[in-house]
């Protein structure tokens, strides 16, 4: 399940994500998405992370897709900053996790634990 909140004022269009960021639900976020945008012209774009517990590969592809258009991220947590470290920067195939050790990407990230 995720919950999509729309905060859309003059200066910032914020979208608040809440569960897991996974199909069928990306589909949900994409129509949100272009839907909220076809409004505006050249919106400030904010996407906040802080309530996302799960992020699968086709999560992590639409969040890299709105990062393309301009999309600035809020994350809390280490994973969920890994995955927006990953998005902004071109992937090298590992990142760092949050005690320092390498971790192999594998397409999705529960940020909750096992």
């Amino acid at each position: 399940m995720l919950r999509i909140t729309v905060n859309d004022r003059p200066q910032m269009i914020t979208f608040r994500l809440e569960g897991s960021l996974v199909e069928p639900w990306v589909r949900e976020l994409e129509i949100c998405w272009v839907t909220t945008l076809a409004r505006h012209v050249k919106p400030n774009l904010c996407v906040d992370l802080t309530g996302v517990t799960f992020i699968d590969a086709a999560g992590e592809a639409i969040l890299t897709a709105m990062h393309r258009q301009g999309a600035e991220f809020v994350a809390a947590d280490c994973v969920t900053k890994a995955v927006v470290a990953e998005i902004s920067q071109p992937p090298i195939g590992a990142f760092e996790s949050c005690n320092g050790t390498e971790a192999q990407h594998e397409g999705h990230h529960n940020i909750e634990g096992d």
